[in-house]
């Protein structure tokens, strides 16, 4: 039996080159049906939020990969409910449907991983 893992992201989409690293490791092992979440978390929030203007930036547009985690079979999704309140965000602008969690909720998700993986 495969092992469980949990993929935090915490940057914002356009921090640096972590954020497409832990999307493509989600990919990754979701094509390979590992049994893994992926934990948006701290500015990593960010990464789901509709609308955002990567030419601008000259970046590649994550909109696509984020769209694809459940064709890849990573459907559980998460967001911390602190990190959206401190960045004056609502569930309703996130562009993919995630679990939304509080502090609790969050220690005990990561307990129900085998591995943790912070990005």
């Amino acid at each position: 039996m495969s092992k469980s893992m949990l993929i935090i992201s915490r940057q914002a989409p356009w921090a640096g080159p972590s954020t497409r690293e832990a999307l493509d490791i989600a990919l990754a092992g979701g094509a390979f049906d590992l049994p893994l979440g992926l934990l948006f978390l701290d500015d990593g929030v960010f990464q789901l939020v509709a609308g955002q203007q990567a030419a601008a930036l000259q970046q590649k547009d994550l909109t696509a990969n984020l769209q694809a985690l459940p064709l890849f079979g990573v459907e559980e999704l998460f967001v911390s409910s602190r990190s959206l309140t401190e960045r004056g965000l609502i569930d309703a602008q996130l562009i993919l449907p995630a679990v939304e969690l509080d502090d609790h909720a969050l220690a005990q998700l990561l307990d129900r991983f085998d591995q943790v993986v912070t990005i």
